[in-house]
């Protein structure tokens, strides 16, 4: 009896010291994801000697910085967010540039803002991110924006052969620069949903098409439209305090909440345990509308590279594992090879939930 009750005080005590190291494990979890700062670049479209479109006689360039700027002060109020600008006044960047800004900052998010034009009395706002395919009109419209190349110096050897008036070159992407597709995709929609059920705008929705300024960039990115400067109404409407505003409002609240939603996929242990599920893990390397064989010579020497039809999508995952140790290590083999922003995915009997809730299961 004695010795029963010693154990049974030796497996309490024990019992305590693991609660009060997984509570303190939990806390540094939280803590850290609390303390991340997440950098969002804002690109305001244009500048110094490329005006941008002139419908009505507004400027674009003034407009897509007096909103960049406006999105940029209502986040900079934000603990947990870092704001970079391509540009703060009046001054050309090249494309490239703005893209290399961002990514020397090891961004999470970028963020392009523009108003467009069209010869009829088109309206509404809109917002791209970077795909292979587009219809006609969305085509012209990448055309318009990448013309801004040709302002630059030497701009045949920095985009190399990149010419914004060819169709082709317009539609060529490689593999790598849709890995972030996703993501785009995401905050492309809680942006085009502020402007269509918060603002009322004209929802022209998310589309794809090949932004030259998208490409330069290795994260998350969209492009927005703010509206129409050729048309009179929106035009006054973007080119007034309260339009600017309420414009900026609408990006960042979807920014922040795009962010809130990355805290939510922060890796937090749990004490929980649940019945029996059967979890497999994956590396997801890339997502695109392309259909590629996944042979090792397409995927930079990764072996084994699974593609799944997903939706209009297919989706490129790299590793197979129940192991979440090891499928980090999987992960870490997929960013050397130059997949810098492959990301964890989680399966239970076959079905995609997150990874937070996978490792809350057993066995994990």
């Amino acid at each position: 009896m004695q010795s029963q009750q010693k154990h049974k005080n030796i497996y309490t005590s024990k019992t305590t010291l693991f609660r009060v190291v997984f509570l303190a494990m939990l806390f540094i979890s939280f803590s850290a994801a609390a303390q991340k700062s997440y950098t969002i670049v804002l690109d305001a479209g244009h500048g110094g000697k490329d005006p941008g479109n002139l419908g009505n006689g507004f400027k674009e360039k003034n407009i897509a910085l007096k909103v960049a700027l406006l999105v940029g002060k209502k986040l900079e109020k934000r603990p947990d967010v870092k704001i970079i600008y391509t540009r703060k006044n009046d001054v050309f960047v090249d494309l490239w540039k703005r893209g290399d800004i961002a990514n020397h900052a090891k961004a999470d998010l970028f963020v392009s803002i523009h108003c467009d034009s069209h010869t009829s009395n088109a309206y509404g706002a809109g917002t791209f991110v970077l795909g292979l395919r587009g219809n006609k009109k969305n085509l012209e419209i990448a055309k318009r924006e990448n013309a801004v190349v040709l302002l630059e110096d030497n701009y045949q050897d920095k985009y190399k052969g990149f010419d914004p008036n060819s169709a082709e070159s317009v539609i060529g992407l490689s593999l790598l620069q849709e890995e972030n597709l996703d993501k785009s995709l995401t905050i492309a929609s809680l942006i085009q949903h502020n402007f269509a059920f918060k603002l009322k705008r004209n929802d022209r929705k998310v589309k794809q098409d090949n932004f030259q300024v998208l490409r330069e960039t290795i994260m998350p990115s969209v492009l927005v439209e703010l509206g129409f400067l050729t048309n009179k109404t929106e035009g006054r409407y973007l080119n007034s305090s309260r339009g600017q505003s309420q414009m900026a409002t609408a990006i960042a609240d979807a920014i922040y909440k795009y962010v809130e939603n990355l805290k939510l996929n922060t890796v937090v242990l749990s004490e929980e345990d649940t019945n029996d599920n059967f979890i497999m893990y994956k590396v997801q390397i890339a997502s695109s509308k392309n259909k590629i064989a996944p042979k090792t010579y397409n995927f930079k020497g990764l072996k084994n590279v699974e593609r799944v039809v997903v939706g209009a999508y297919f989706k490129y995952y790299y590793g197979n594992s129940s192991s979440y140790k090891n499928i980090q290590k999987a992960l870490k083999e997929a960013k050397l090879k130059g997949y810098k922003t492959a990301f964890i995915v989680a399966f239970k009997n076959g079905e995609k939930i997150s990874v937070e809730e996978a490792l809350k299961l057993p066995s994990n």
